[in-house]
């Protein structure tokens, strides 16, 4: 299926991973290439030297194009941009505030700019910028979230740019691919779903708590200070909930989640770590290869759309 999206970014299927934080690592990305999609590298909180060795490794395994998500607050930012050119990242998606800085060093080094967006104002923005594409991502994604659905956030993002939209948050399925595009997308990006994927290196109690996922099981921590995490529900959630509809200050509610999605991601503590996943983790039931989960999506979503 040739868009926007795949003439852009020189891949065979407008599918995109999530550049999610201590689980998109070098693995997952390559086998989401190999397959067709864009794999993103997720850059996290890590250091300028993880990402380095994490591009070498996933170019071992892949000779297509994959990204890295880089987090604008990661305090070696500026290095990790300078990384992405000496590595000759094809694309570059960021979250977590304007990448406006970089953007004329990524531009002369060929990189494609893919800004993730939650409003239209942001994305308009990100447009003057100078990005070649944008992620709106709605709420029912999971991590940190905005407050638009996907099916209200995408055709208004759609409408006000004149750069390709890439629709996030929701999206598990060939339906739900199909449903983007008649929204105006020219991709989808998906983290959910990639997160049972056998190529991706989660602890399997991590991929068990999101098969085992009900349509109710997801929950929003840390709006009352303006730092929404969709995460499925477990110990660590009702504690924190508790303590905020009690007014504990924010200091107190972080010292509760610090280094909880390293526990629940890499050792497995399902109960007080961080289990980021969005509303779809109820839909997601069998652990497959990216190449099965990219052409299932894509045989449903053409028998849908008529292709």
């Amino acid at each position: 299926m040739q868009t926007k999206i795949t003439e852009l970014l020189g891949i065979e299927f407008p599918i995109i991973q999530g550049g999610m934080a201590w689980v998109a690592e070098y693995h997952l990305a390559a086998a989401v290439s190999e397959a067709g999609g864009l794999g993103l590298i997720g850059a996290g909180g890590a250091p300028a030297s993880f990402v380095r060795e994490q591009i070498r490794e996933a170019k071992k395994l892949t000779n297509k194009p994959f990204g890295v998500n880089l987090m604008l607050m990661n305090p070696e930012a500026d290095e990790i941009a300078k990384v992405l050119v000496e590595e000759d990242v094809k694309v570059v998606t960021t979250g977590a505030g304007n990448p406006a800085k970089y953007m004329s060093m990524w531009k002369e080094a060929g990189i494609k700019v893919i800004p993730v967006v939650a409003s239209v104002g942001l994305a308009k923005l990100m447009e003057r910028a100078g990005a070649d594409a944008v992620v709106a991502e709605g709420t029912e994604s999971g991590g940190h979230i905005g407050a638009a659905t996907t099916m209200t956030l995408v055709p208004q993002v759609v409408d006000a740019v004149n750069i390709p939209v890439i629709a996030a948050g929701g999206i598990a399925d060939g339906r739900g691919f199909a449903a983007a595009m008649m929204l105006g997308a020219e991709a989808v990006q998906m983290g959910t779903r990639f997160l049972v994927a056998k190529e991706c290196v989660v602890h399997d109690n991590y991929k068990q708590k999101v098969l085992a996922a009900k349509d109710i099981d997801s929950e929003v921590t840390g709006r009352s200070h303006g730092h929404p995490v969709r995460t499925i529900r477990n110990k660590m959630t009702r504690e924190y909930l508790k303590l905020e509809q009690e007014g504990a200050p924010f200091e107190e509610l972080e010292k509760l989640t610090l280094g909880s999605l390293r526990n629940a991601v890499v050792d497995g503590d399902v109960v007080n770590g961080t289990v980021m996943a969005g509303q779809i983790a109820g839909m997601i039931k069998k652990e497959e290869t990216c190449a099965e989960m990219i052409q299932e999506i894509m045989t449903e979503a053409k028998a849908l759309l008529k292709l």
